[in-house]
Parts: C-alpha cells; structure tokens; sequence
C-alpha cells in the first residue's frame, strides 16, 4: 500500500514537473538567442502578457494531452478502415528517416485545412482567436492557446500518422521536431533560410500570418511547410519584410480564467472594418 502511494506520488510529480522542465530548457534556449538576433531590438523579454502565457504554457498541456488522446482514437476509430493493414505494415517498416518527412506533409496537409476552417468557421476563430490576441511574438507567445484549439488543431493532424500505421520512434521524433519548430517559428528570431524558406516555415513566414497588416489576413496557414500555403494560393512572404504590428481587433481578454471562457461567451455583433474573422 505505502509502496503503491509513493509510486502515485512519483508519478503526479513527474506529469506537473515535466511542462516545467520543458518550459525552462526552452527559456535557457531561445532567450539568449532572441538577445542576440532579434527582429524587434527593443522588445523586453518579459514582455507584456509575458506571465500569462506561462499560465497557459504550463495549465494547458494536462488537458491537450488528453483530449489529442481521444481525437486520435476517434478519427483512427473512423478512417482506420480506409488504410489496408498490408499497407499499414510497409509503412511502419520505412526507413526513420522515410517516415518523419512523410509525417510531416501528411499532418501539416491536414493541419493546413483545419488551420483554415479556424479562421473561417465563426465559432471556432472564436477559439482560435486568443492565439491571435498576441502583440509581441516571441517563443513564449506560442503558448497561449485554447486547449480546444490545440486537441482540434494539432489532434486532427496527427490522425493520419496512426491511421498509415507510422512506427512509434516516428512519431515521437515528429512529436519532438513539431514542438521546437512550433517555438521557433513564433520567435523574435531574425533567421534567413535562404531559398529553403519555401520549404520550412520560418519566424517570417509566420509572423506574418499574426501581422496586423490588411494585405496578411488568412495567409500562411501551414504549420512547417509554406509550400502548402503557395500552392493553395494563401502564401505571403514580402521579400525580407517583417512585420511591425501584430494581434487583432477582437477584444480578447488579458488573463488566462477569462480567456478560458472568452469563446463560450456571447459576442457584439461588429460590421465594417471591425469585423473579426475579416480583420483576422
């Protein structure tokens, strides 16, 4: 019995200090290098809304991991019939490093029509909008999410690896590379990827899908390959230019419980140029 409550006791701690972990590597990462290759010189590091999005960093992640759980086994539930299990097999036994690039194109095709549907779908850019209420970016802000952004978004993505029968090393390594990208590319980094900036998403290429910029709304969709984007014709890159002014119009609250409840709540109608999902 005592044996059993320490492992319990082990367990819980390991589940609340893992967000913590991850949280400071990423801090002892990215905040140096933000000091030294920033895009906008003069933003602080702790930065306004800064303490919030650690609320969200490290609150959100203990129900996302649930609810990708159950939109996985959901869609395998629906779509797992469509794949044969001979195919099944001879995709799990690819080569790694066959499997992670096909990983790649298949959750972020299926992340670029869901990422699409959150800013059309009124209810869901309802949603999806306290991730665009960011103002400053940096690799703390990718963190403020919904969680009902993050399970629908993220979980629909990943559905095709376990439908197509990818091995579970793949997954993980998809898992770990989809993380750190997603930090990078909401950084204040200024990194040129040269001619391979239409392959992988840069912090330019989405940046400006955040910019508060007419000529940027509903653009850059894709999550890690702006080929997508260019292909289905929401693709904007101008030149080297990087956005000066980000966020949006809605009036999204400024703490975590508020933004928790912001889309189940009823909205002022807007007209005009007030707009939300025009102006997202």
């Amino acid at each position: 019995m005592r044996a059993g409550t320490v492992g319990c006791f082990r367990g819980g701690a390991e589940l609340i200090l893992e967000p913590v972990k991850t949280l400071l590597i990423a801090f002892l990462i990215f905040v140096p290098l933000e000091h030294l290759f920033s895009v906008h010189r003069n933003q602080r590091t702790f930065r306004k809304q800064f303490t919030n999005d650690v609320v969200h960093a490290l609150l959100n992640g203990f129900v996302t991991k649930a609810g990708l759980v159950g939109v996985v086994v959901v869609g395998t539930a629906i779509f797992g019939w469509l794949v044969p299990p001979a195919l099944k097999d001879w995709v799990g036994g690819l080569p790694l490093w066959l499997q992670v690039p096909a990983i790649i194109l298949s959750a972020d095709l299926t992340y670029y029509f869901a990422h699409r549907a959150f800013h059309t779908v009124p209810f869901l850019w309802n949603i999806h909008a306290i991730h665009h209420s960011i103002e400053e970016m940096d690799w703390m802000a990718a963190h403020r999410n919904h969680p009902v952004d993050l399970i629908l978004g993220r979980g629909t993505a990943f559905v095709p690896a376990v439908v197509f029968g990818f091995s579970d090393t793949a997954i993980g390594v998809f898992v770990a590379i989809f993380h750190w990208h997603v930090l990078m590319i909401h950084s204040n980094l200024k990194l040129s990827f040269g001619p391979l900036r239409w392959l992988i998403a840069s912090p330019q290429f989405h940046h400006w899908h955040h910019a508060d910029e007419r000529v940027a709304y509903d653009k850059n969709f894709a999550g890690q390959l702006p080929f997508l984007d260019a292909l289905f014709g929401t693709l904007y890159m101008p030149g080297k230019r990087m956005p000066v002014k980000y966020g949006i119009r809605d009036a999204v609250p400024g703490n975590y419980i508020q933004q928790m409840s912001y889309p189940f709540l009823p909205k002022a109608k807007e007209t005009g140029d007030d707009a939300s999902i025009a102006d997202a």
